[in-house]
């Protein structure tokens, strides 16, 4: 049984078109005790668009961990509350983990609210296979632990979805071109559901000219997606490649790519042209 007859819940908000707030979620949002937004001013500015005048509490990185208790007691006590993100989907890259995690061992109803989720806008649109995916959120900003990370997933066979901001978009793709190999299928969706949304499609090397030739698509939002591994071989070449960046850094390249190719099973010519 709930321990209190309140309830948590996790509404989502617009990425961009505020129609895209359903009625349940304004409805949510007028009726409980407080609202926990990620920004309360950019919340309130949501907020007002709708005539809600609910209080907000700030909920983020900083300071979930202090609060999350106090909000269960507030829970407990009977008082529903909602948690928001910035944007799109509570707890998807945003934060919230926390606060639900403890309110459901506090044993208090968690509901969702569902509506837009940028990810999921982006992998509905993308044409690429959706049966099996991968969210990876945003890649590390630094670029060693970024290329660390995408060797790791060149072997997926899975689509992988990336979150990405202007500030990296470029270096991000440039950096899947080498993990991923130049022909890999993917696609580059900006901005969507905004005035300027776009949705690139075609193989890395090309979706990374066409970002770097044109200053627009490097403003905005980002949701990259990049096809997996397509098969045994491919999956063995991406394996190798993954081996010999990893073995390349302390061993000849000629030796790197020897021992790579024998422990993946990848040929050595597509690991190392020497």
């Amino acid at each position: 049984m709930p321990a209190s007859s309140a309830t948590l819940h996790v509404v989502a908000t617009p990425i961009g078109n505020l129609g895209d707030l359903s009625p349940r979620a304004q409805e949510v949002l007028r009726t409980v005790a407080a609202i926990c937004a990620e920004d309360t001013r950019h919340t309130g500015q949501l907020l007002s668009q709708f005539g809600i005048a609910t209080p907000l509490l700030a909920l983020h990185d900083h300071n979930e961990e202090a609060i999350a208790g106090r909000l269960v007691a507030r829970l407990l006590a009977g008082e529903s509350l909602a948690l928001v993100s910035d944007a799109g989907t509570p707890l998807v890259s945003d934060p919230g983990f926390r606060l639900v995690r403890a309110a459901r061992a506090a044993g208090v109803r968690v509901s969702p609210v569902p509506g837009a989720c940028a990810a999921i806008a982006a992998l509905s649109v993308a044409g690429l296979p959706s049966d099996r995916f991968v969210f990876e959120g945003f890649l590390p900003a630094k670029a060693a632990a970024r290329r660390e990370r995408l060797q790791r997933l060149a072997g997926e066979t899975g689509t992988l979805v990336f979150y990405e901001s202007s500030h990296r978009i470029a270096d991000s793709l440039a950096d899947m071109v080498q993990a991923f190999g130049a022909a890999r299928p993917a696609v580059v969706a900006r901005e969507l559901t905004k005035l300027f949304e776009t949705v690139l499609d075609g193989d890395l090397e090309a979706l990374l000219a066409a970002v770097q030739a044109d200053g627009n698509q490097r403003k905005g939002e980002f949701v990259v997606m990049v096809q997996g591994a397509g098969d045994d071989e491919d999956a063995k070449v991406a394996e190798g490649r993954r081996l010999y960046a990893r073995l390349n850094e302390h061993l000849p390249p000629s030796t790197a790519a020897k021992l790579a190719a024998d422990l993946s099973g990848a040929p050595r010519k597509a690991l190392y042209g020497g």
